[in-house]
């Protein structure tokens, strides 16, 4: 799984789908919700690929903006279009990681 999450992101991905579902988890003797995020990319020529998953305690601004930089610092570029709910925490996120902010009028719903 570790190298799943490391390798290298080549090449321009223009359409990035992310989406979020809260699993329940053992957490030291209770369950508790959390959140597990998925972005699939679709670069130029087409290819769709999972690029990212990760886990944290909410949707807050700062867990998405620390997996989309994770995303971006193993090489994700070209982001043109993202497909997701209109979370505010993704929105904002999104907009400080890429280096175009992405308008509302990309954002696909």
């Amino acid at each position: 799984m570790n190298a799943f999450l490391s390798w290298p992101i080549e090449g321009e991905w223009p359409y990035l789908w992310i989406d979020a579902t809260y699993l329940k988890e053992r957490d030291g003797g209770r369950i508790v919700s959390t959140a597990t995020i998925v972005a699939v990319g679709v670069n130029t020529d087409g290819r769709r690929e999972v690029l990212g998953v990760a886990t944290g305690p909410s949707e807050a601004e700062v867990f998405w903006k620390g997996f989309l930089r994770s995303l971006a610092d193993r090489g994700l570029r070209g982001v043109k279009l993202v497909v997701a709910d209109d979370h505010k925490g993704l929105r904002a996120a999104a907009a400080k990681v890429f280096a175009a902010p992405i308008s509302a009028a990309a954002w696909g719903c």
